[in-house]
């Protein structure tokens, strides 16, 4: 569903990301793992089109990333770690935004904004701007926009951070409910445990290179032994 081919990326002259290759099945969640630095944001930067590559092909359900990338685009959804919103608008007006981009109609992009802002407990705040929300609050607003469409492909880095355990309990399980709809996951996280509970496989980075990649079961294993 997902294709990487031997993609490199450099920021200035420097190769950040170095000859990579894995796929995301249909319906798989696949976790990128690996340390600070090891390049796993940068390798979700240039799937989403934020960096330029330096060599190499990325194709979501046989659609190129060079050749027609407003289509491309359309198979996808992003959590970033960092929650970025317009100051501008307010909660609902992002959730109408995602809604309009992706072309939901009106009576599921209301259903779905209704039962999400209430399952992560934000319907109270619908009608407030991003200055006023922490940041638990504005990283629930981004989780939810980026919910609302049925794409594809989710891409989601560092899912967990600033969110409250009830709502990480709640993002974990719509994920997994995403993928048993046919949905493909790729997500970083450092809470190696929920990763381990979630993920299909992984795909472990380090220095911007594939160190190694296979079922999630055997990296449990090796992380066991690890602690022995």
């Amino acid at each position: 569903m997902l294709t990487l081919e031997n993609v490199s990326v450099k920021i200035g002259v420097e190769l950040i990301v170095k000859d990579v290759s894995f796929t995301v099945s249909a319906g798989s969640i696949v976790g990128l793992i690996g340390h600070n630095g090891a390049g796993k944001s940068t390798v979700m930067k240039t799937i989403m089109g934020w960096h330029d590559k330096a060599q190499g092909k990325i194709n979501i359900n046989d659609i190129d990333q060079d050749q027609s990338f407003i289509s491309y685009k359309k198979q996808l959804a992003y959590i970033p770690e960092e929650p970025f919103l317009l100051p501008e608008l307010t909660v609902f007006q992002h959730f109408q935004l995602y809604g309009q981009s992706y072309q939901l109609e009106e009576d599921l992009f209301t259903k779905r904004a209704k039962e999400l802002a209430a399952l992560f407990e934000i319907s109270d705040k619908l009608h407030e701007y991003p200055e006023a929300l922490s940041k638990g609050m504005r990283q629930k607003v981004q989780t939810i926009c980026s919910l609302l469409p049925d794409i594809p492909l989710l891409l989601i880095d560092e899912p967990f951070m600033g969110l409250d355990v009830h709502a990480a309990h709640h993002l974990q399980t719509l994920l997994i409910e995403k993928a048993k709809s046919g949905t493909s996951i790729l997500l970083t996280s450092h809470q190696l445990e929920r990763m381990e509970e979630m993920a299909d496989s992984y795909v472990m980075l380090h220095d911007g290179e594939i160190a190694e990649q296979g079922a999630m079961g055997d990296f449990r294993l090796l992380s066991r032994r690890g602690k022995a």
